[in-house]
């Protein structure tokens, strides 16, 4: 009777166990740890693509916008819709994809600006969308961006009679 409560008072295997827990707690915060920097890892190239499309959306834009000839009505526009990038004076570095249509509806001065340009002024209104996409990724599932914007062109009216 003696011998079994010895037994049970024998610590000698304690510290194996303990070490053994300890190892597996470890092992465990490691594994933890590596899924998460994959993860953060993963989150950031997502982010990283889907600025590249932006920026390669807003490219569109900003080309389209710095040519005048593209606001143009005579002859560019079918169905009052215009692709600039089918023109040779708007270069496309970024292979945007850009529509600009003319709104026949919306007429008058831009609301919100501030002033009332009326009296001998004709105002066209259009609509750009850009559509950039992600220019690193090289497979298949590439993040895309869409930008709208619309422009309001100016146009002096021909004055009669001077």
């Amino acid at each position: 009777m003696t011998k079994k409560i010895n037994i049970l008072k024998d610590e000698s295997g304690a510290v194996l166990v303990i070490a053994l827990i300890m190892m597996v707690v470890f092992t465990m915060i490691g594994i933890a740890g590596s899924f998460t920097s994959i993860f953060e890892i993963i989150i950031s190239g997502h982010k990283r693509g889907s600025t590249n499309a932006f920026y390669s959306a807003d490219s569109g834009v900003q080309v389209v916008v710095a040519n005048v000839d593209n606001f143009d009505l005579t002859g560019k526009y079918v169905d009052n819709k215009y692709n600039p990038f089918t023109d040779a004076n708007n270069p496309n570095p970024t292979n945007a994809k850009m529509t600009i249509t003319y709104d026949t509806v919306q007429q008058g001065a831009p609301r919100g600006l501030g002033f009332s340009a009326t009296g001998n002024y004709e105002f066209k209104h259009y609509m750009m969308e850009s559509t950039g996409q992600d220019q690193t990724e090289l497979g298949s599932n590439k993040s895309t961006c869409t930008i709208e914007q619309k422009v309001v062109r100016i146009v002096p009216t021909l004055q009669g009679g001077n």
